[in-house]
């Protein structure tokens, strides 16, 4: 059996969880678009395309069918396009030559991305390309006319469809699709996405869990309702004291000089943020009464920035949601190749007075999901963070990826890799880091023998950022499903222009990656995997 996949993390289903309105740029590198057979792809169909347009299954609206023959480096493969009910659409691509196996993908923020398009279309073509039969979803509604949330005004059922509800169906109706155009059964299901993607994975072991045999959660939005809470938190402080881009660059420039070297390499990259507390009235320049310019914070910004590193909290101290790390503010390369300081637009807005993406996100999660019903028009600035948290328990019981059970996925053989950048700058890596804690624990007495986590020191969300970003988290949970090989490590690149500039170890969580002293520091080999 040939066990080789040159898939980086990238080429498949990673989506940015912003929403498509403010990011154009599609997450995908072109040095990680290219997927090797896994194993040989040779079973063939054993009904025509034409046939699975007149298929009736339990949900389907609609269906049809069309043979895409073999073109780009694409191979024939016969397009299944249909609709759950009440309004999930749903792609299935089908390769002439199949591996046995199904791939999916999920979606961006609040979803609504049409399957046959974008980054759901590219992402499904890598799979194609090794030989995976390859699904995807709208989760029940479309973006560019409902957009946001506000997709429940016209329906209810569309936040449970959102929720969790999509992508367990149209797991269910691909695979039973698959099986009847080859005539055997799907060998084994598995999951890759980012962000709101992670969180759908995790619900699927959580809830489903006997949809999937190998999950990638890249990212996973566990905690959307402490989310919200965190970034209606952030844009309150921001508000009373605006900041601008020059006051970030200098603020990042502290943060690096104080924090790159305490794990004993100064290499650009804060190999773990919690090792490096920091109390800004004290560390960065503080301007003087009555100056206001880059080269310092004032009183009430230097309050609002300690309050994004916090987190926040009540008014007993208590904390209700991570913060984000030391190294995130960082000036990064974007999935378009242009740099900009971190935190600008998606925690700090770029015009005061204006909102954030991050924002964005958390307030139209209040205005449609958390209300039932959805309230357009509340103003965020009333929320009280000692007693409207309890607001959002009731979407957290839908849509929260954060039950730790997982014991039913593991008994039915899954392997969850989880992996999160340490600079992320949309979604707080701390939440991915406690829910692993938890759920290792709780699902004992080894949890690591079916989840790992692997943290990535200077990788913004999803990708992007200063640290090596590209990685085959894809292939290493393939392995473990199929040959029992659990990942010690998954070497990690960051590749501009096409060349690979630095490579690390990513380690299983606690572990760390420590040079060995000798050799370049931009290179894996040198690098060893250790206890903190």
């Amino acid at each position: 059996m040939n066990n080789k996949i040159t898939l980086r993390i990238l080429a498949l289903g990673l989506i940015t969880l912003l929403p498509a309105t403010y990011v154009n740029a599609q997450p995908f590198s072109e040095a990680a678009s290219s997927l090797a057979d896994y194993t040989r792809a040779d079973i063939h169909p054993s009904l025509s395309c034409a046939d699975l347009s007149g298929l009736e299954l339990q949900d389907l609206v609609s269906i049809s069918s069309e043979q895409i023959p073999a073109q780009n480096n694409i191979p024939s493969h016969c397009r299944v396009s249909g609709m759950l009910e009440p309004e999930i659409a749903f792609v299935v691509d089908l390769p002439s030559d199949w591996n046995g196996r199904f791939y999916m993908i999920g979606n961006g923020g609040h979803a609504g991305q049409r399957p046959g398009d974008g980054f759901q279309i590219a992402s499904r073509y890598a799979g194609l390309q090794a030989g995976f039969a390859t699904a995807s979803t709208n989760t029940g509604h479309n973006a560019d006319e409902e957009p946001g949330a506000s997709f429940v005004m016209s329906n209810p059922q569309k936040a449970i469809d959102y929720a969790y509800r999509a992508v367990h169906l149209t797991a269910e109706t691909a695979k039973a699709i698959a099986s009847l155009y080859y005539g055997q059964v799907v060998s084994y299901s598995y999951w890759n996405s980012c962000s709101n993607g992670g969180r759908q994975g995790l619900i699927e072991a959580q809830r489903y869990p006997e949809d999937f045999d190998g999950i990638v959660a890249v990212a996973p939005w566990v905690d959307q309702t402490g989310f919200t809470i965190g970034a209606l938190w952030n844009q309150q402080a921001l508000d009373e004291a605006p900041v601008t881009a020059g006051k970030m660059a200098m603020l990042a420039s502290v943060v690096i000089n104080k924090c790159d070297a305490i794990d004993g390499l100064v290499d650009g990259l804060i190999d773990d943020p919690r090792h490096c507390a920091l109390n800004i009235k004290e560390e960065v320049p503080i301007c003087q009464t009555g100056t206001d310019d880059d080269s310092c914070l004032t009183p009430a910004q230097a309050d609002a920035i300690q309050k994004i590193y916090d987190g926040p909290y009540n008014i007993h101290g208590q904390s209700i949601f991570p913060g984000f790390m030391p190294g995130s503010e960082a000036v990064s390369t974007g999935f378009s190749g242009a740099a900009s300081s971190g935190w600008m637009n998606l925690i700090v807005p770029a015009t005061p007075g204006a909102g954030s993406a991050d924002f964005g996100l958390a307030n139209d999660t209040m205005r449609y999901l958390v209300f039932q019903p959805p309230q357009p028009d509340y103003d965020y600035r009333t929320f009280d963070f000692n007693s409207d948290p309890e607001l959002l328990h009731r979407w957290s019981r839908l849509a929260d990826a954060k039950d730790i059970n997982l014991r039913d996925f593991r008994a039915n053989g899954g392997k969850l890799i989880m992996t999160y950048g340490w600079a992320d700058t949309i979604l707080q890596p701390m939440m991915g880091v406690n829910y692993y804690e938890q759920a290792v624990t709780a699902n004992g007495p080894d949890g690591t023998d079916f989840m790992r986590l692997f943290m990535i020191p200077g990788m913004a969300h999803c990708a992007g950022g200063i640290g090596p970003d590209q990685n085959d988290a894809i292939t290493a949970v393939i392995n473990w499903v199929e040959q029992g090989r659990a990942p010690d490590s998954i070497e990690a690149r960051k590749i501009v222009n096409g060349e690979v500039t630095r490579s690390r170890p990513l380690c299983p969580y606690p572990e760390v990656a420590r040079y060995d002293g000798s050799g370049s520091i931009d290179e894996a080999e040198n690098f060893q995997c250790v206890a903190p």
